[in-house]
């Protein structure tokens, strides 16, 4: 990898470098499920509960729509 790769690895790609230290993580399952998200400064961060220090994804609420909208058409259904 070379420098400019490891020093801005996400340049350019539009989401703010949120602080999650502090983020109210809620999980649908009750606690039980391997995904949680937080709202954070007007994003949707999701991250997986099972490995909390890993890099959680930052969702604008357009995007977070789009998401939600396509899980309950299925789009997302394994076969």
């Amino acid at each position: 990898m070379t420098e400019s790769m490891t020093s801005q690895p996400f340049a350019g790609w539009g989401k703010p470098d949120l602080d999650l230290s502090g983020a109210d993580w809620q999980s649908s399952s009750r606690g039980a499920g391997d995904v949680q998200i937080a709202f954070v400064e007007g994003f949707i961060a999701m991250r997986n509960s099972a490995r909390p220090e890993s890099p959680s994804l930052i969702f604008a609420p357009d995007e977070w729509r789009t998401f939600v909208m396509n899980a309950r058409g299925g789009e997302y259904d394994l076969t």
